[in-house]
């Protein structure tokens, strides 16, 4: 199972608290790090052991003091049923890998392809029967692009 997998004993939760208690003092314990959060050690255990899930206020005060914006993401992908329904990254990359699959993903002759097929498309303000199956092909294309600006996102705010 990968480092972000449920009921493995040590999750992303975990290796985020060890990660950031390199700058934080507050973080190279449990009983510290619970304590910086305000909720009980048994609580943060449940939660980088992968028992329960941490409610999103938390995520969210983990995500900023251990600066691991994929926190937010992790959340909104496995958790959150509004977020389920959107493409995002959880996944830190570094900036080169991203940068590589945004650029490969913004070859001109694909965009252009994806803008011509789309504007013919969308020119008669109906996606017939026939244009289905190309609108969705263009729709998971797109998908792939919003992923990877999500990766950029977090590799930004990872900056702070």
């Amino acid at each position: 199972m990968d480092a972000g997998s449920r009921y493995t004993g040590t999750n992303v939760y975990f290796l985020c608290r060890i990660s950031a208690s390199k700058y934080n003092d507050n973080f190279k314990s449990r009983e510290r790090a619970a304590e910086y959060f305000g909720i009980s050690v048994s609580a943060l255990a449940n939660y980088e052991r992968g028992i329960k899930d941490p409610p999103k206020d938390i995520v969210l005060m983990m995500a900023d003091a251990y600066n691991a914006p994929e926190l937010i993401n992790r959340y909104c992908i496995n958790i959150c049923p509004f977020g389920q329904k959107r493409q995002l990254s959880e996944k830190v990359k570094t900036l080169e890998a991203v940068t590589v699959g945004i650029v490969a993903k913004l070859n001109g002759d694909k965009i252009e392809k994806i803008k011509r097929k789309l504007l013919e498309i969308a020119e008669d303000g109906i996606i017939s029967e026939d244009e289905e199956q190309e609108f969705l092909e263009i729709s998971e294309e797109l998908d792939e692009l919003v992923v990877s600006i999500s990766e950029l996102r977090l590799v930004k705010e990872r900056r702070r």
